[in-house]
């Protein structure tokens, strides 16, 4: 039997000025806990390195914006910061890393509508290992398939009711197209619209980059670098991280994008990464087989961007 990974619980409560630090061995969830009996409710994860939670802000201005959509009340951000403190803090002292390079921790922040008939949501942080496969990924890249998800782009805002813009609890979907993309021999997948435009992945958001070389006028030329993203009025989560490298890219000199896209635009691109929270950027290698690019540009552009993202906060 395989022993759970080590986890630190910090649950909100008034009482507790920094957070209430629990058992995670133990039972703490009540079994009416609407999130887990209906999936409602909303989370988010980040990654701290060496003890330093990145995107903070830009993690909890959009777990208010998942809470104002299903009219969750939310603690106030800064109960939060300290329970997220107390939870990196614990988890470093009881799991202390073997090296500096694999000191990452995986923080989420949970909220639920709370017991069914209780006024109050249940908040909690949870800190846990980095999985080794995500830090895998970012160097080694990964292959995708492309998924239907089954909506088209107008669909959430004709229907909010949706929430295609909320990262709420109800993962179920995302989970099965990760398990379906695996039995194809893949290791994520990227999801399509009904009327053909690129989304996200279950757990990402897609960028892509084009390589274009001009004539300066001057008698030299100079090579223009362009980052794409799915635009985000489609239905799709807006990525923090896509946020943050988008911001970091600018002040580079690349040029940004906002689709729309179509599939066949990933496979003209000369790369194509999937970028998250937690695994980062991952270079993809290959979509529905086919190789995208070369692997000489992904990797010189990978490595471009993962330059730039080291020094976001």
């Amino acid at each position: 039997m395989t022993s759970p990974a080590p986890t630190v619980l910090v649950f909100l409560d008034p009482a507790f000025e920094n957070g209430r630090i629990a058992d995670s061995s133990q039972p703490q969830l009540m079994a009416t806990d609407l999130g887990a009996t209906r999936g409602d409710g909303v989370f988010e994860s980040l990654l701290a390195v060496q003890g330093r939670p990145r995107k903070v802000q830009a993690h909890l201005n959009r777990l208010s914006s998942s809470a104002a959509a299903l009219d969750l009340v939310l603690p106030e951000q800064d109960a939060w910061r300290k329970a997220i403190d107390t939870a990196i803090n614990e988890f470093r002292d009881v799991h202390p890393a073997p090296t500096p390079e694999e000191d990452e921790v995986v923080v989420k922040l949970i909220v639920t509508r709370g017991v069914e008939g209780a006024a109050s949501p249940t908040c909690w942080v949870q800190a846990s290992p980095s999985p080794a496969g995500s830090r895998r990924q970012r160097e080694t890249g990964i292959d995708v398939v492309l998924l239907d998800r089954g909506f088209d782009t107008e669909a959430g805002e004709r229907a909010p009711w949706l929430l295609l813009g909320a990262k709420t609890l109800s993962y179920a979907v995302n989970m099965a197209a990760l398990r379906f993309a695996h039995k194809q021999g893949a290791d994520d997948a990227i999801f399509t619209s009904t009327d053909g435009r690129v989304l996200e992945g279950p757990t990402s958001t897609v960028l892509l980059a084009h390589l274009e070389t001009v004539d300066d006028g001057e008698g030299s030329v100079k090579t223009i670098r362009r980052l794409i993203t799915p635009q985000h009025d489609s239905g799709i989560l807006p990525g923090t991280s896509q946020g943050a490298l988008f911001a970091a890219a600018k002040a580079a000199g690349w040029e940004l994008g906002y689709g729309p896209l179509v599939p066949q635009d990933l496979f003209d691109a000369d790369a194509v990464w999937l970028i998250s929270s937690i695994r980062l950027i991952a270079p993809v290698n290959h979509i529905n087989g086919k190789e995208i690019g070369t692997p000489s540009v992904r990797k010189q552009l990978t490595a471009e961007l993962n330059e730039l993202f080291a020094g976001i906060e």
